[in-house]
């Protein structure tokens, strides 16, 4: 893989990891398009190139990860309760998040295998973009109460563990799942973007404790950490840009677009590994 591919890459992870697209999806079809063989390094800098995409919710939220709650606790709570009531964002990211990392290390192996099989995934792309056209009847119905309960947040974590099907879009399943909460489209997308990060974190940093771990590994990384760095700086802008973009088309146009987008790049997918005109070997 060359700069210009690299970069190539990057922008597809920094415009897709936040919309309900499947940034997997079209990060493999990416790199069968350009003739990209998925060796360790691609392995590597595609996961590396995430943390581009966290920085990119940090950036824009950060006055939000700052804030701890100002309201005074309930009356006759224990030091348990109000400690937890002043970091109460951060209580219920945690809550979200463990699901999660409960699923994501018992089937780490199993979701690396399905992430070998293109042609899964692209039939995945189009089951989902068939439920999307559907997500704002069934799910849009947002109540006034807008808080964020341990029950809602454990409910939405529980959602984003679908999302290890790859395919599903963890955007996806995590902001349908804000909306089955009766969230309203922003509140649970803005979420969604904040669970992102401890998920991102630790699925990234897992797997690059891994590569530091291991003397190839670590080799590898320190060997191309030029386009690692030039790989995150893009996938960071256009993550930025993405998700100003898509909160406002959300909030105005709701998912419909994003499901018949799905469904066509989908089956597109699927036409180019069917007629080998794209090697679905190559995204392996």
């Amino acid at each position: 893989m060359n700069t210009i591919q690299a970069i190539i890459i990057a922008i597809i992870e920094g415009l897709t990891e936040f919309l309900p697209v499947s940034s997997t999806g079209h990060m493999i079809l990416t790199q069968a398009i350009l003739g990209v063989k998925s060796d360790d390094f691609v392995k590597m800098f595609t996961v590396c190139i995430q943390f581009g995409a966290i920085l990119s919710v940090l950036a824009i939220y950060w006055k939000r990860f700052l804030r701890l709650n100002s309201s005074p606790a309930p009356k006759n709570s224990t030091t348990l309760q109000k400690f937890l009531h002043k970091w109460d964002f951060y209580y219920k990211l945690l809550i979200a998040f463990i699901p999660a990392a409960i699923f994501g290390f018992l089937l780490s192996d199993y979701i690396d295998s399905l992430l070998e099989t293109p042609l899964v995934i692209a039939i995945v792309l189009v089951i989902g973009g068939v439920f999307m056209l559907f997500v704002d009847k069934w799910f849009n119905h947002p109540t006034e109460d807008q808080t964020i309960t341990e029950k809602k947040a454990l409910f939405i974590g529980l959602c984003q563990c679908i999302a290890m099907i790859p395919g599903v879009s963890r955007s996806m399943a995590t902001i349908v799942g804000g909306m089955g909460q009766k969230l309203n489209r922003k509140n649970a997308a803005e979420f969604s973007f904040f669970l992102a990060v401890p998920t991102m974190v630790a699925a990234s940093g897992y797997k690059l404790l891994k590569l530091l771990l291991d003397d190839a590994g670590r080799e590898l990384l320190f060997n191309n950490i030029g386009i690692l760095i030039i790989g995150n700086i893009v996938a960071f802008i256009v993550a930025i840009i993405a998700i100003k973009f898509f909160i406002n088309f959300l909030t105005k146009y709701g998912f419909k677009g994003f499901g018949w987008y799905r469904i066509v790049a989908g089956i597109v997918m699927i036409i180019l590994f069917a007629l080998n005109i794209v090697n679905a070997d190559i995204a392996m």
